[in-house]
């Protein structure tokens, strides 16, 4: 399933502890990371692509609003604040919402909300190969196999090595696209050209079909 990834930039305990509290009682928000400063979150930018970020306004050594001025393309953030002046600059940096701590969980799941109305469908994912990103369609990809440390990722026209678990790169492809059929296997169920109780095909090769995912071959 698809979710939105997130970040927190929080530098109080507390604050930073509800926050997390909070994603996780939400089934579509995934959180990839949390840092008690803006100069973390930006190192981890760097390499990572997030849907969204909860973003503190107080931060030590870069303030919020000057943090969120350095992200570009910005994803959908969420202000998170002690403090009601900075609204309208945040509103001029096209933020999504903002947030007075006190935080209450149902105005936090307002926002995310909004978030996910916006949010439009992905119709790809990035993927570290070789020190750099990779788009990779999801109309061009055939199927995924594990191959211990790395995931190789069959497309149309070539394959790509990248470090990731099957279980991560299943929770990034959208489920109604792709289904698991074997601890070591994802397919694109478009791209099945033929199938039985025990074997896939697709361009092709034959993939098995694991014992315990029989039942997901009467999804497609």
């Amino acid at each position: 399933m698809s979710r939105i990834s997130c970040i927190i930039v929080e530098d109080e305990p507390l604050a930073m502890m509800v926050l997390e509290d909070y994603v996780s009682q939400v089934p579509f928000l995934e959180l990839a990371g949390k840092f008690p400063d803006a100069i973390y979150a930006m190192e981890y930018l760097r390499d990572h692509e997030v849907d969204l970020i909860f973003l503190d306004i107080h931060l030590p050594k870069l303030k919020g609003m000057d943090f969120l001025k350095t992200v570009k393309p910005a994803p959908a953030v969420i202000i998170t604040t002690a403090y009601h002046q900075y609204a309208v600059e945040g509103y001029e940096l096209s933020v999504t919402d903002y947030l007075i701590k006190p935080i209450e969980f149902e105005r936090f799941l307002l926002a995310v909300n909004k978030v996910k109305s916006k949010m439009p469908a992905k119709d790809h994912l990035f993927v570290n190969v070789q020190m750099k990103k990779i788009r990779l369609s999801f109309s061009d990809i055939l199927y995924i196999e594990s191959q211990k440390e790395y995931v190789k990722i069959v497309t149309i026209k070539e394959s790509f090595n990248t470090k990731m678990s099957t279980n991560e790169i299943e929770e990034i492809l959208p489920e109604h696209l792709f289904k698991r059929v074997h601890r070591s296997f994802i397919v694109a169920i478009n791209k099945i050209r033929s199938f039985n109780a025990e074997m896939i095909e697709i361009n092709g090769e034959q993939i098995p079909v694991g014992r315990a995912y029989k039942d997901v071959l009467d999804h497609f």
